[in-house]
């Protein structure tokens, strides 16, 4: 039987400066520093682009940021967009936040066993990128994530999944230390009308 976990959020309604940070590096490198300048001040955060965050940051502020790229491009580009931003943000906690030797053991370790650890860490760290959200996860096969009153798509109305940015963070780190065909998908999201915002996770 797969264990299930349920992480506790602090209730500041704070994010990882990352879901900013990656999102102003894949707009540069998508859409260019034109399209940059315009997102970031219809979102009220130009002053991001000047003094970028090295802390926590308000949830509000990444969820206003990531809906307005989804309300200003087509799906395609949004998608782009979003999922660029999660793989950097993926890249980013591997090269900052995993120590290199867990990595190695990672790696070494077969896909089941390697898939257990890396769902437990995600789980102790979850507060940073789901904010006042819930987070639960079945580290069974397929891996399940739910996200429940996902702050970064709070009062946002789509009619197919938009949560590319989590998906993405999820598929890099496993990709990297479970299997390198990992692939992550939202299989129903709260902006669509579901309950919670759901992943799996297989390879």
């Amino acid at each position: 039987m797969s264990a299930v976990t349920t992480a506790l959020m602090p209730a500041t309604g704070l994010i990882g400066p990352n879901a900013i940070l990656q999102t102003i590096e894949a707009l540069r490198a998508l859409r260019g520093d034109q399209d940059l300048e315009r997102i970031f001040a219809a979102a009220a955060l130009g002053h991001y682009l000047e003094d970028p965050p090295h802390a926590m940051v308000d949830e509000r502020e990444v969820a206003r940021l990531h809906q307005i790229i989804r309300a200003h491009y087509p799906a395609p580009v949004w998608q782009s967009i979003m999922s660029d931003a999660g793989r950097r943000t993926g890249e980013y906690v591997l090269a900052h936040r995993i120590p290199t030797p867990v990595q190695w053991l990672l790696r070494g370790l077969p896909p089941t066993p390697a898939r257990k650890l890396l769902s437990s860490a995600i789980e102790r760290h979850a507060w940073t990128f789901v904010g006042s959200g819930k987070y639960r996860a079945d580290t069974g096969r397929p891996v399940r994530i739910e996200i429940r009153d996902n702050p970064v798509i709070a009062g946002e109305r789509a009619d197919q999944p938009v949560c590319h940015w989590h998906a993405a963070v999820f598929e890099t780190l496993f990709r990297r230390l479970v299997a390198s065909d990992a692939r992550a998908r939202e299989t129903n999201c709260s902006a669509a009308g579901a309950p919670a915002c759901r992943f799996a996770i297989d390879y």
